[in-house]
């Protein structure tokens, strides 16, 4: 009768001790589906991470993972499609197969929606320059800061962005035209006007050649690239992604707009310091004018720095009484020979004015050939004569050393004055069709790339369990 106790006992025992067993069991199911979710989740995301594009990390130092996968879709759904697939493979028993006898989880991927990423181009580049400014923690930027701070406070000082020669020079001319030169008769009743024979004229009349043909001693070696501006970020719809990654904003701050000078002028080359990889060839002159060739390009960084020089060289001119005393004197001369003697003093101005230029398209020529030239100059930095008016081709010489700036630091100054947007959609520009030129890459675009993304993931098991999670991750 004893043994028939024990019996009820064990049975009775047993039940309580499978039930709890079963719940331990059961609970540790549970568990483990929630730390496999979370491996995996990470596992997938950072898988998304490692398929950065490598040409980009190799010529720009920018993580970024491209939406087309090197293909001509570019769409989110790329990404959400590898994510879920990465996280599906990670879930899979080791007898190969999601639901087999031996998967104690069974567990299956579900949602991998990507509902907010960071692209390069968003907030007018911002997500970009966030990348650069990490990269470029370490420049020191005092001596930078310093120079481009005095060249931009002189440029500003003396009006070299805002003044204009030709204007200054068309009221005096027009002064001369009010005037009138005297007429003599040459036949009967046939009257024409004496000449004055000003050699500002001929000085002036060389401003329709161009600056490069004028200062460049062999002007056909100047780059002949050619692109299609269409094709790139600037100039086309952008695909949009939601913006700046708070938590990235958060690590790295507010992007530094010099932090981002300083990169273009270690990533890009310019007139005198090509790069072999590049397309155009003078990618810092294109950001600044953003024409489709190098000789537009290199052509408009030229006139704007003939403009400067001119201004600068005719506020000195003024101050330099040898060369006003030298100027009025033959501005006397040949209005005496005209017998017009009232035109004296704005025929005088027109040759300083055409002094001023010769010895501007010195400079230039100066600073292409990679010596220097100061933006205030003193009578030892003046370079030319007064007879340079008559053969103004002649009359420049290949100058290298002085003192002063040279072209990279006039460059510099430019380009802290440029509209921050254009420069910086130039900039993806150029990295665009540096970038196309490799293997596999000929559709890329950098609105197609992000650094940072937030994903919904939901997994399911067998066992009736489903679980979510929201995870962010990028390159912060």
């Amino acid at each position: 009768m004893r043994k028939g106790y024990i019996t009820v006992f064990l049975t009775l025992s047993l039940t309580l001790i499978l039930s709890l067993v079963f719940t331990v069991i059961e609970g540790a199911r549970i568990s483990a589906i929630r730390m496999k979710f979370e491996c995996v989740a990470d596992i997938g995301m950072n898988s998304i991470l490692a398929e950065y594009h490598r040409e980009l990390l190799e010529q720009y130092d920018l993580l970024f993972v491209d939406m087309s996968y090197g293909g001509n879709r570019a769409d989110i759904g790329n990404t959400e499609a590898h994510l879920k697939n990465y996280i599906q493979r990670n879930l899979q028993s080791e007898s190969g197969g999601n639901y087999g006898v031996r998967d104690f989880l069974a567990m299956e991927a579900g949602k991998t929606d990507i509902g907010r990423y960071s692209i390069a181009s968003d907030e007018q580049g911002r997500v970009l320059k966030r990348q650069i400014t990490d990269y470029m923690a370490d420049y020191p930027l005092g001596a930078l800061l310093d120079q481009i701070n005095l060249g931009v406070s002189q440029v500003e000082q003396y009006g070299l962005e805002t003044k204009d020669p030709e204007a200054e020079l068309s009221k005096y001319e027009a002064q001369i035209q009010e005037i009138g030169l005297p007429q003599q008769e040459v036949e009967e009743g046939v009257y024409e006007e004496i000449p004055l024979n000003n050699p500002a004229d001929a000085a002036n009349s060389t401003r329709s050649s161009g600056v490069l043909n004028l200062v460049l001693e062999d002007p056909t070696q100047v780059s002949a690239v050619k692109v299609s501006l269409d094709d790139y970020i600037s100039h086309r719809p952008l695909m949009q992604g939601t913006g700046m990654c708070a938590d990235a904003a958060a690590v790295s701050g507010e992007p530094n707009e010099l932090v981002f000078e300083a990169y273009l002028f270690e990533k890009c080359g310019y007139y005198g310091q090509e790069l072999e990889k590049s397309l155009l060839k003078y990618q810092i002159e294109y950001i600044l004018a953003g024409k489709d060739t190098d000789w537009q390009n290199l052509e408009y960084v030229a006139k704007r720095l003939l403009r400067w020089r001119e201004v600068a060289n005719f506020l000195y001119i003024l101050t330099d009484a040898s060369k006003v005393s030298a100027a009025e004197t033959l501005a006397l001369s040949l209005t005496a020979v005209c017998m017009c003697p009232e035109l004296a003093e704005p025929v005088k101005y027109t040759i300083l004015l055409a002094w001023a230029y010769v010895e501007s398209l010195q400079d230039v020529k100066t600073l292409l050939a990679g010596g220097r030239v100061p933006i205030v100059k003193t009578a030892s930095d003046w370079k030319t004569g007064i007879d340079s008016l008559l053969n103004v081709r002649g009359s420049l010489t290949q100058e290298s050393g002085g003192r002063g700036l040279n072209y990279k630091e006039y460059l510099q100054i430019m380009l802290f004055l440029e509209n921050k947007e254009k420069r910086t959609f130039r900039a993806m520009d150029i990295m665009e069709m540096d970038i196309r030129r490799t293997a596999g890459n000929a559709g890329f675009r950098l609105d197609a790339c992000f650094d940072t993304y937030q994903a919904d993931l939901s997994v399911s098991s067998r066992f009736g369990y489903s679980y979510e999670m929201t995870r962010c991750y990028g390159f912060y």
